[in-house]
């Protein structure tokens, strides 16, 4: 498709969300959806799942050109299903233009990844025409960075805590929800990063030209979680593409594409140094967990027909 938004100064000026919230600093989740935003206009109803960026909209105040709601962390996608059919029903009425809303689900990974899972794959069963946004920070930020389904191997949480008995930290592997989704079917998927906005932005925009369920993750980079200063948050999510931990994917017509492949991947190190969560595996150096996580990425790439070498 011609792409509206080919270089940098093609992003749109106008701001449907506007400055003013009680978000983190360095957020890559409001990074995220601020770009989306720009790409689909002011006429978008949000449905925001419990999270961190519940935190975007202080009663009474928005800083929101379109709509909001707030669902609780299982049901999120069922109340976009009502919102969408709220619209439908104004327009056979002739009350609204038909379509003239589009509905979004923003979700963190604790919703997405986990307690929501359930409500989503209804909505992706029935074929409902809605956005999905799930702005990943692998872990339950919003209440203290807990360990959640997204949480990759060797983090520290809240509830996996470093010890001599526990030297790693999380030890389960993080579940591959872009598999989940793509086993849906959905119109149109996605992985997005805030340090990649002109990816991000094209993808928006082929998904706008499809109709049935529009899956965005995107990886939220979280200086007060994941431990770095607010300044590096693009850096983060950058080295998090280049050491080839985030895949830069989309999944469309039946086929999984790569939007971005590194020339050579960067050391795994280069990513886990930048955050505190990874502290414990480098006080003392624990390579065998780094060596271990290294080789989980290589693998990763080898099965999709790209043998890097070992960085």
């Amino acid at each position: 498709m011609e792409h509206r938004i080919r270089t940098i100064r093609d992003i749109p000026l106008d701001e449907p969300l506007f400055p003013g919230s009680s978000l983190c600093a360095g957020c890559g989740a409001q990074l995220m959806l601020r770009l989306m935003l720009k790409v689909m206009g002011r006429n978008v109803f949000i449905v925001n799942s419990s999270g961190c960026m519940t935190s975007l909209q202080t009663f009474p105040y928005s800083n929101l050109a379109g709509g909001w709601a707030y669902a609780s962390l299982a049901s999120a996608p069922a109340g976009a299903q009502g919102i969408v059919d709220t619209l439908d029903s104004l327009a056979s009425q002739g009350k609204a233009k038909p379509r003239a809303v589009k509905v979004m689900v923003l979700a963190g990974d604790g919703a997405s990844y986990d307690i929501g899972l359930q409500s989503t794959s209804a909505a992706m069963d029935r074929g409902l025409d809605f956005y999905y946004l799930c702005y990943d920070n692998e872990a339950y930020a919003n209440t203290g960075y807990q360990l959640s389904g997204a949480t990759p191997y060797g983090s520290w949480t809240t509830t996996t805590p470093v010890s001599e008995r526990n030297p790693v930290g999380a030890t389960r592997r993080k579940k591959d929800l872009f598999e989940i989704w793509k086993a849906h079917e959905p119109a149109y998927l996605a992985t997005v990063s805030p340090s990649h906005p002109l990816d991000l932005m094209k993808k928006v925009e082929e998904a706008e030209a499809r109709s049935g369920p529009k899956m965005f993750i995107g990886f939220a980079s979280c200086p007060t979680g994941m431990g770095f200063d607010p300044s590096q948050s693009l850096e983060v999510a950058r080295m998090a593409v280049e050491t080839g931990v985030w895949p830069l994917k989309k999944y469309i017509d039946g086929k999984v594409i790569h939007t971005y492949l590194p020339n050579r991947l960067r050391p795994i190190e280069d990513y886990l140094r930048l955050q505190k969560r990874y502290a414990h595996l480098f006080e003392p150096l624990n390579r065998e967990a780094i060596s271990f996580m290294q080789s989980q990425v290589l693998l990763y790439w080898k099965r999709q027909g790209i043998a890097y070498p070992l960085p």
